[in-house]
Protein backbone atom coordinates (compact mmCIF):
# COMPACT_ATOMS: atom_id res chain seq x y z
CA UNK A 1 0.00 0.00 0.00
CA UNK A 2 1.41 3.44 -0.89
CA UNK A 3 2.23 5.70 1.70
CA UNK A 4 0.36 8.63 2.89
CA UNK A 5 1.54 12.40 2.54
CA UNK A 6 2.16 13.90 5.44
CA UNK A 7 2.28 18.00 4.40
CA UNK A 8 0.84 20.99 5.79
CA UNK A 9 3.68 22.55 8.39
CA UNK A 10 5.55 19.27 8.68
CA UNK A 11 7.48 20.30 5.47
CA UNK A 12 8.01 23.64 6.85
CA UNK A 13 10.17 22.04 10.05
CA UNK A 14 11.81 19.38 8.18
CA UNK A 15 12.99 21.93 5.69
CA UNK A 16 14.14 23.86 8.46
CA UNK A 17 15.70 20.84 9.96
CA UNK A 18 17.62 19.76 6.37
CA UNK A 19 18.88 23.35 6.54
CA UNK A 20 20.49 23.10 9.57
CA UNK A 21 21.93 20.03 8.95
CA UNK A 22 22.95 21.30 5.51
CA UNK A 23 24.27 24.35 6.98
CA UNK A 24 26.27 22.50 9.63
CA UNK A 25 28.00 20.30 7.04
CA UNK A 26 28.86 22.92 4.71
CA UNK A 27 30.80 25.19 7.79
CA UNK A 28 32.30 22.52 10.16
CA UNK A 29 35.24 21.33 7.64
CA UNK A 30 36.66 24.86 7.89
CA UNK A 31 37.49 24.67 11.56
CA UNK A 32 39.70 21.21 11.09
CA UNK A 33 43.29 21.19 10.44
CA UNK A 34 44.51 21.92 6.59
CA UNK A 35 45.19 17.89 6.61
CA UNK A 36 41.69 16.93 7.02
CA UNK A 37 39.11 19.52 5.89
CA UNK A 38 38.87 18.15 2.75
CA UNK A 39 38.29 14.88 3.77
CA UNK A 40 34.49 15.00 3.96
CA UNK A 41 34.24 16.34 -0.09
CA UNK A 42 37.18 13.54 -1.20
CA UNK A 43 34.79 11.02 1.21
CA UNK A 44 31.53 12.25 -0.76
CA UNK A 45 33.74 12.58 -4.38
CA UNK A 46 34.02 9.02 -4.31
CA UNK A 47 31.33 7.56 -3.25
CA UNK A 48 28.50 9.91 -4.83
CA UNK A 49 31.00 10.27 -8.26
CA UNK A 50 30.94 6.66 -8.24
CA UNK A 51 27.34 6.23 -8.02
CA UNK A 52 26.90 8.72 -11.02
CA UNK A 53 29.58 7.31 -13.23
CA UNK A 54 27.93 3.76 -13.22
CA UNK A 55 25.07 4.92 -13.47
CA UNK A 56 25.69 6.61 -16.45
CA UNK A 57 27.40 3.83 -18.07
CA UNK A 58 24.58 1.70 -16.97
CA UNK A 59 21.80 4.23 -18.93
CA UNK A 60 23.41 2.99 -22.31
CA UNK A 61 23.92 -0.37 -21.91
CA UNK A 62 22.84 -3.76 -23.92
CA UNK A 63 19.97 -3.73 -21.28
CA UNK A 64 18.72 -0.55 -22.52
CA UNK A 65 18.66 -1.16 -26.02
CA UNK A 66 16.70 -4.37 -25.49
CA UNK A 67 13.77 -2.83 -23.59
CA UNK A 68 14.06 -0.14 -26.47
CA UNK A 69 12.92 -3.18 -29.12
CA UNK A 70 9.99 -4.17 -26.61
CA UNK A 71 8.23 -0.66 -28.66
CA UNK A 72 8.85 -2.22 -31.69
CA UNK A 73 6.91 -5.39 -31.20
CA UNK A 74 3.01 -4.29 -31.52
CA UNK A 75 0.66 -6.11 -29.57
CA UNK A 76 -1.66 -8.55 -31.58
CA UNK A 77 -5.03 -7.22 -32.54
CA UNK A 78 -7.27 -8.57 -30.12
CA UNK A 79 -4.77 -7.30 -26.97
CA UNK A 80 -4.74 -3.58 -26.58
CA UNK A 81 -6.28 -2.36 -23.77
CA UNK A 82 -8.56 0.94 -23.46
CA UNK A 83 -6.54 4.05 -23.11
CA UNK A 84 -7.86 7.49 -22.28
CA UNK A 85 -5.16 10.51 -23.06
CA UNK A 86 -5.64 13.18 -20.14
CA UNK A 87 -4.94 16.56 -20.89
CA UNK A 88 -4.96 19.75 -18.29
CA UNK A 89 -5.67 22.64 -19.70
CA UNK A 90 -5.10 26.23 -18.43
CA UNK A 91 -4.85 29.73 -20.89
CA UNK A 92 -3.64 27.11 -23.23
CA UNK A 93 -5.15 29.61 -26.51
CA UNK A 94 -1.64 29.33 -28.51
CA UNK A 95 -1.40 25.51 -28.51
CA UNK A 96 -4.46 24.18 -27.75
CA UNK A 97 -5.78 23.76 -31.08
CA UNK A 98 -2.55 21.87 -32.71
CA UNK A 99 -2.68 19.93 -29.56
CA UNK A 100 -5.93 18.47 -30.57
CA UNK A 101 -4.85 18.06 -34.16
CA UNK A 102 -1.70 15.37 -32.64
CA UNK A 103 -4.34 13.61 -30.45
CA UNK A 104 -6.68 13.24 -33.30
CA UNK A 105 -3.78 11.57 -35.49
CA UNK A 106 -2.88 9.01 -33.21
CA UNK A 107 -2.77 5.71 -34.40
CA UNK A 108 -4.51 3.14 -31.86
CA UNK A 109 -7.46 0.87 -32.82
CA UNK A 110 -10.64 1.79 -32.94
CA UNK A 111 -13.35 2.48 -29.97
CA UNK A 112 -10.09 1.86 -27.56
CA UNK A 113 -9.06 5.54 -27.07
CA UNK A 114 -10.72 8.26 -25.62
CA UNK A 115 -8.66 12.08 -25.45
CA UNK A 116 -10.29 14.39 -22.75
CA UNK A 117 -8.87 17.62 -22.38
CA UNK A 118 -9.61 19.52 -19.14
CA UNK A 119 -10.00 23.22 -19.08
CA UNK A 120 -8.96 24.13 -15.56
CA UNK A 121 -10.57 27.75 -15.45
CA UNK A 122 -8.76 29.67 -18.30
CA UNK A 123 -9.38 32.93 -18.71
CA UNK A 124 -8.25 33.42 -22.52
CA UNK A 125 -9.39 32.03 -25.55
CA UNK A 126 -9.11 28.33 -24.45
CA UNK A 127 -12.95 26.71 -23.40
CA UNK A 128 -14.32 28.72 -26.48
CA UNK A 129 -11.77 26.77 -29.07
CA UNK A 130 -12.02 23.35 -26.76
CA UNK A 131 -16.06 23.67 -27.75
CA UNK A 132 -15.08 24.39 -31.26
CA UNK A 133 -12.45 21.64 -31.60
CA UNK A 134 -15.23 19.24 -30.05
CA UNK A 135 -17.47 19.65 -32.54
CA UNK A 136 -14.89 19.08 -35.34
CA UNK A 137 -13.20 16.23 -33.78
CA UNK A 138 -15.28 13.35 -32.45
CA UNK A 139 -12.76 11.80 -30.47
CA UNK A 140 -12.49 14.69 -27.84
CA UNK A 141 -14.04 14.84 -24.72
CA UNK A 142 -13.77 18.80 -23.01
CA UNK A 143 -14.57 19.13 -19.23
CA UNK A 144 -14.85 22.91 -17.81
CA UNK A 145 -13.74 23.77 -14.42
CA UNK A 146 -14.63 26.87 -13.15
CA UNK A 147 -11.49 28.90 -12.10
CA UNK A 148 -11.50 28.80 -8.05
CA UNK A 149 -12.05 25.01 -8.53
CA UNK A 150 -8.73 24.60 -6.46
CA UNK A 151 -6.39 21.84 -6.82
CA UNK A 152 -4.18 23.00 -9.67
CA UNK A 153 -3.14 20.44 -12.12
CA UNK A 154 -3.57 17.63 -9.66
CA UNK A 155 -6.92 18.45 -9.12
CA UNK A 156 -8.18 18.79 -12.91
CA UNK A 157 -6.93 15.93 -13.58
CA UNK A 158 -8.51 14.14 -10.59
CA UNK A 159 -11.78 15.68 -12.03
CA UNK A 160 -10.85 13.48 -15.56
CA UNK A 161 -9.83 10.16 -13.69
CA UNK A 162 -13.36 10.35 -11.80
CA UNK A 163 -14.93 10.10 -16.20
CA UNK A 164 -12.58 7.84 -17.40
CA UNK A 165 -12.94 4.04 -17.85
CA UNK A 166 -9.81 2.77 -19.66
CA UNK A 167 -7.16 0.37 -18.69
CA UNK A 168 -4.15 3.12 -19.14
CA UNK A 169 -3.81 7.06 -18.69
CA UNK A 170 -1.80 8.92 -20.91
CA UNK A 171 -0.90 12.36 -19.11
CA UNK A 172 0.13 15.07 -21.10
CA UNK A 173 1.00 18.64 -20.91
CA UNK A 174 -1.04 20.83 -23.37
CA UNK A 175 2.37 21.77 -25.82
CA UNK A 176 2.82 18.10 -26.04
CA UNK A 177 3.89 16.87 -29.66
CA UNK A 178 3.96 13.15 -30.42
CA UNK A 179 4.48 11.08 -33.64
CA UNK A 180 1.15 9.32 -34.76
CA UNK A 181 2.31 5.79 -33.73
CA UNK A 182 4.11 7.11 -30.33
CA UNK A 183 0.74 5.05 -28.43
CA UNK A 184 0.90 1.75 -29.84
CA UNK A 185 4.32 1.83 -29.18
CA UNK A 186 4.70 3.01 -25.51
CA UNK A 187 1.61 0.73 -24.77
CA UNK A 188 3.26 -2.20 -26.21
CA UNK A 189 6.53 -1.21 -24.17
CA UNK A 190 4.29 -1.08 -21.16
CA UNK A 191 2.51 -4.12 -21.62
CA UNK A 192 5.29 -7.01 -22.72
CA UNK A 193 7.67 -5.53 -19.80
CA UNK A 194 4.62 -5.53 -17.20
CA UNK A 195 5.26 -1.74 -16.33
CA UNK A 196 3.04 -0.25 -14.12
CA UNK A 197 3.91 3.34 -15.29
CA UNK A 198 6.03 4.04 -18.07
CA UNK A 199 7.89 7.54 -18.98
CA UNK A 200 8.71 8.96 -21.81
CA UNK A 201 11.85 10.94 -22.53
CA UNK A 202 11.30 14.81 -23.07
CA UNK A 203 12.59 16.26 -26.35
CA UNK A 204 12.80 20.02 -26.67
CA UNK A 205 10.99 20.96 -30.21
CA UNK A 206 13.20 24.39 -29.90
CA UNK A 207 16.33 24.19 -29.46
CA UNK A 208 18.01 26.58 -31.87
CA UNK A 209 16.20 29.43 -30.35
CA UNK A 210 18.94 30.54 -28.07
CA UNK A 211 21.64 29.38 -25.85
CA UNK A 212 19.26 28.34 -22.94
CA UNK A 213 16.76 26.12 -25.00
CA UNK A 214 19.65 24.74 -26.35
CA UNK A 215 21.34 23.05 -22.77
CA UNK A 216 17.66 22.52 -21.78
CA UNK A 217 17.43 20.19 -24.55
CA UNK A 218 20.41 18.59 -23.53
CA UNK A 219 19.11 18.31 -19.99
CA UNK A 220 16.57 16.41 -21.04
CA UNK A 221 18.77 14.08 -22.54
CA UNK A 222 21.17 13.70 -19.73
CA UNK A 223 17.84 12.97 -17.74
CA UNK A 224 16.66 10.34 -19.60
CA UNK A 225 20.43 8.65 -19.63
CA UNK A 226 20.44 8.93 -16.17
CA UNK A 227 17.37 7.87 -15.36
CA UNK A 228 18.02 4.46 -17.71
CA UNK A 229 21.22 3.55 -15.53
CA UNK A 230 19.39 4.12 -12.42
CA UNK A 231 16.56 1.35 -12.91
CA UNK A 232 19.23 -0.74 -14.55
CA UNK A 233 21.15 -0.41 -11.59
CA UNK A 234 18.17 -1.22 -9.56
CA UNK A 235 16.98 2.16 -8.94
CA UNK A 236 14.18 4.38 -9.10
CA UNK A 237 12.68 5.61 -12.14
CA UNK A 238 10.86 8.96 -11.77
CA UNK A 239 7.60 10.50 -13.80
CA UNK A 240 7.85 13.67 -15.39
CA UNK A 241 4.28 14.59 -15.81
CA UNK A 242 4.51 14.99 -19.64
CA UNK A 243 4.72 11.79 -21.57
CA UNK A 244 3.61 9.56 -18.34
CA UNK A 245 1.73 6.47 -19.27
CA UNK A 246 -0.62 5.15 -16.10
CA UNK A 247 -1.98 2.06 -14.78
CA UNK A 248 -5.65 3.10 -14.11
CA UNK A 249 -5.90 0.51 -11.42
CA UNK A 250 -2.54 1.50 -10.17
CA UNK A 251 -3.37 4.99 -9.83
CA UNK A 252 -6.87 4.69 -8.12
CA UNK A 253 -5.22 2.39 -5.21
CA UNK A 254 -2.65 4.87 -4.62
CA UNK A 255 -5.17 7.79 -4.44
CA UNK A 256 -5.34 9.68 -7.59
CA UNK A 257 -3.50 12.94 -7.87
CA UNK A 258 -1.89 14.56 -4.75
CA UNK A 259 -3.74 18.17 -4.78
CA UNK A 260 -1.23 19.41 -1.28
CA UNK A 261 1.64 19.30 -3.60
CA UNK A 262 3.13 21.74 -6.45
CA UNK A 263 4.80 18.79 -8.32
CA UNK A 264 2.13 15.71 -8.98
CA UNK A 265 4.34 13.94 -11.02
CA UNK A 266 7.41 13.66 -8.63
CA UNK A 267 5.07 12.82 -6.31
CA UNK A 268 3.25 10.40 -7.69
CA UNK A 269 6.42 9.20 -8.67
CA UNK A 270 6.96 8.30 -4.67
CA UNK A 271 3.53 6.41 -4.33
CA UNK A 272 3.82 4.33 -6.92
CA UNK A 273 7.10 3.69 -5.39
CA UNK A 274 6.03 3.06 -2.18
CA UNK A 275 3.29 1.07 -3.66
CA UNK A 276 5.67 -1.30 -5.21
CA UNK A 277 4.56 -0.89 -8.54
CA UNK A 278 7.26 -0.75 -11.53
CA UNK A 279 7.79 2.49 -13.11
CA UNK A 280 9.49 1.80 -16.84
CA UNK A 281 11.58 4.94 -19.57
CA UNK A 282 10.94 4.53 -22.85
CA UNK A 283 13.56 6.66 -24.58
CA UNK A 284 11.93 6.90 -28.21
CA UNK A 285 9.87 7.80 -28.94
CA UNK A 286 10.00 10.70 -27.34
CA UNK A 287 7.05 13.47 -26.25
CA UNK A 288 8.16 16.87 -27.38
CA UNK A 289 7.58 19.75 -25.58
CA UNK A 290 8.67 23.47 -25.67
CA UNK A 291 11.77 24.75 -23.32
CA UNK A 292 11.57 27.94 -21.50
CA UNK A 293 13.16 30.91 -23.69
CA UNK A 294 14.16 33.15 -20.57
CA UNK A 295 15.95 33.09 -17.26
CA UNK A 296 12.77 34.91 -15.49
CA UNK A 297 10.58 32.14 -17.06
CA UNK A 298 13.58 29.40 -15.85
CA UNK A 299 13.67 30.75 -12.52
CA UNK A 300 9.87 30.40 -12.04
CA UNK A 301 9.73 26.87 -13.57
CA UNK A 302 12.95 25.48 -11.51
CA UNK A 303 11.44 27.13 -7.90
CA UNK A 304 8.49 24.96 -8.85
CA UNK A 305 10.23 21.92 -9.34
CA UNK A 306 13.00 21.93 -6.65
CA UNK A 307 10.48 22.88 -4.15
CA UNK A 308 7.87 20.24 -5.33
CA UNK A 309 11.38 17.55 -5.06
CA UNK A 310 11.83 18.87 -1.66
CA UNK A 311 8.16 18.31 -0.29
CA UNK A 312 7.84 14.77 -1.67
CA UNK A 313 11.09 13.17 0.36
CA UNK A 314 9.96 15.01 3.63
CA UNK A 315 6.30 13.33 2.64
CA UNK A 316 7.66 10.00 2.19
CA UNK A 317 10.64 10.09 3.88
CA UNK A 318 9.90 7.19 6.53
CA UNK A 319 8.97 4.73 4.13
CA UNK A 320 11.72 5.76 1.61
CA UNK A 321 14.55 4.79 3.74
CA UNK A 322 12.27 1.56 5.11
CA UNK A 323 12.38 -2.08 4.09
CA UNK A 324 9.38 -1.57 2.14
CA UNK A 325 12.10 -0.37 -0.75
CA UNK A 326 15.05 -2.33 -1.91
CA UNK A 327 18.71 -2.28 -0.54
CA UNK A 328 19.54 -0.85 -4.13
CA UNK A 329 16.49 1.35 -4.09
CA UNK A 330 17.28 3.08 -1.06
CA UNK A 331 21.08 3.97 -2.09
CA UNK A 332 19.65 5.30 -5.06
CA UNK A 333 17.29 7.55 -3.70
CA UNK A 334 20.03 8.49 -0.95
CA UNK A 335 22.90 9.28 -3.67
CA UNK A 336 20.30 11.24 -5.67
CA UNK A 337 18.77 13.53 -2.64
CA UNK A 338 22.41 14.18 -1.43
CA UNK A 339 23.68 15.01 -5.11
CA UNK A 340 20.39 16.95 -6.18
CA UNK A 341 19.09 18.69 -2.89
CA UNK A 342 21.99 18.24 -0.20
CA UNK A 343 25.02 19.72 -2.28
CA UNK A 344 23.95 23.04 -3.83
CA UNK A 345 22.79 23.58 0.23
CA UNK A 346 25.71 22.20 1.56
CA UNK A 347 28.02 23.98 -1.12
CA UNK A 348 26.06 27.34 -0.25
CA UNK A 349 26.80 27.15 2.94
CA UNK A 350 30.64 26.64 2.16
CA UNK A 351 30.47 29.79 0.18
CA UNK A 352 29.13 31.62 3.19
CA UNK A 353 31.28 30.19 5.28
CA UNK A 354 34.39 30.74 3.39
CA UNK A 355 33.41 34.39 2.75
CA UNK A 356 32.56 35.23 6.82
CA UNK A 357 36.22 33.36 7.91
CA UNK A 358 38.78 33.91 4.68
CA UNK A 359 39.57 30.42 4.57
CA UNK A 360 39.64 28.48 1.66
CA UNK A 361 36.57 26.40 0.27
CA UNK A 362 36.53 22.90 1.50
CA UNK A 363 33.84 21.11 -1.03
CA UNK A 364 35.51 21.67 -4.33
CA UNK A 365 36.15 18.43 -4.68
CA UNK A 366 33.04 17.21 -4.69
CA UNK A 367 31.72 19.68 -6.91
CA UNK A 368 34.11 19.02 -9.63
CA UNK A 369 33.38 15.54 -9.56
CA UNK A 370 29.93 16.04 -10.48
CA UNK A 371 29.94 18.32 -12.83
CA UNK A 372 32.58 16.46 -14.38
CA UNK A 373 30.50 13.22 -14.36
CA UNK A 374 27.76 15.16 -15.34
CA UNK A 375 29.35 16.80 -18.49
CA UNK A 376 30.03 12.56 -19.26
CA UNK A 377 26.10 12.19 -19.24
CA UNK A 378 25.48 14.73 -21.40
CA UNK A 379 27.91 13.58 -24.12
CA UNK A 380 26.48 10.12 -23.81
CA UNK A 381 22.89 10.98 -23.82
CA UNK A 382 23.12 13.77 -26.83
CA UNK A 383 25.28 10.97 -29.27
CA UNK A 384 22.68 8.57 -28.67
CA UNK A 385 20.58 7.61 -31.75
CA UNK A 386 16.98 9.31 -31.16
CA UNK A 387 13.87 10.53 -33.33
CA UNK A 388 12.52 13.02 -33.25
CA UNK A 389 13.96 16.67 -32.96
CA UNK A 390 18.05 16.58 -33.55
CA UNK A 391 19.68 16.61 -30.28
CA UNK A 392 22.48 19.73 -29.69
CA UNK A 393 26.10 17.94 -31.15
CA UNK A 394 28.08 17.34 -27.76
CA UNK A 395 31.27 19.46 -28.86
CA UNK A 396 33.31 20.89 -26.03
CA UNK A 397 32.01 24.39 -26.30
CA UNK A 398 28.26 23.18 -26.24
CA UNK A 399 29.09 20.79 -22.95
CA UNK A 400 30.86 23.87 -21.22
CA UNK A 401 27.52 25.95 -21.44
CA UNK A 402 25.85 22.49 -20.30
CA UNK A 403 27.59 21.77 -17.45
CA UNK A 404 27.81 26.16 -16.79
CA UNK A 405 24.10 25.70 -16.97
CA UNK A 406 23.85 23.33 -14.29
CA UNK A 407 25.12 25.60 -11.87
CA UNK A 408 21.63 27.42 -11.90
CA UNK A 409 20.75 24.51 -9.41
CA UNK A 410 23.29 26.12 -6.68
CA UNK A 411 21.54 29.05 -6.51
CA UNK A 412 17.45 27.64 -7.01
CA UNK A 413 18.07 24.56 -4.34
CA UNK A 414 19.44 27.23 -1.89
CA UNK A 415 16.89 29.78 -2.33
CA UNK A 416 13.95 27.61 -2.22
CA UNK A 417 15.25 25.42 0.68
CA UNK A 418 15.52 28.44 2.89
CA UNK A 419 12.15 30.33 1.39
CA UNK A 420 10.19 26.64 2.73
CA UNK A 421 12.29 27.10 6.51
CA UNK A 422 10.64 30.74 6.82
CA UNK A 423 7.97 31.41 5.14
CA UNK A 424 3.97 29.41 5.89
CA UNK A 425 3.43 26.73 3.39
CA UNK A 426 1.81 27.73 -0.04
CA UNK A 427 0.84 25.44 -2.79
CA UNK A 428 1.15 27.85 -5.85
CA UNK A 429 0.83 25.93 -9.47
CA UNK A 430 2.71 28.47 -11.43
CA UNK A 431 2.25 26.79 -14.82
CA UNK A 432 4.66 27.37 -17.65
CA UNK A 433 3.68 29.42 -21.00
CA UNK A 434 3.99 28.36 -24.15
CA UNK A 435 3.94 29.70 -27.38
CA UNK A 436 3.34 27.00 -30.42
CA UNK A 437 6.43 26.23 -31.42
CA UNK A 438 6.61 23.62 -34.25
CA UNK A 439 8.17 20.60 -33.97
CA UNK A 440 11.76 20.30 -36.03
CA UNK A 441 11.47 17.24 -37.85
CA UNK A 442 14.43 14.76 -37.92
Amino acid sequence: MAAAAVTGDHRRGKTALFLIACGWAGAAPHWLDAGRSLLPAITLAFVLGGYVLRTVLRGWGVASEEAEANALQLLADDAWPRVDVVVAARDEEAVVSRLVERLSALRYPEGKLVNWIVDDGSEDATPELLDQLAEKFSNIQVIHRPPAAGGGKSGALNEALQKVEGDWLLILDADAQLQDDLLMRLVSFAQQGGWSAVQLRKAVINPQHNVLTRVQAMEMALDALMQQGRLAGGGVVELRGNGELLQRSVLESCGGFNEDTVTDDLDLSFRFLTAGAQVGILWDPPVQEEAVESVGALWKQRQRWAEGGLQRFFDYWPTLMSNQLSIKQRYDLACFFLLQYALPVVSFSDLVTTLLTRTIPTYWPLSIVAFSVSGMAYWRGCRRVSEGPPLPSPQPWTLLMAITYLAHWFVVIPWVTIRMSLLPKRLVWAKTSHRGQEPIQA
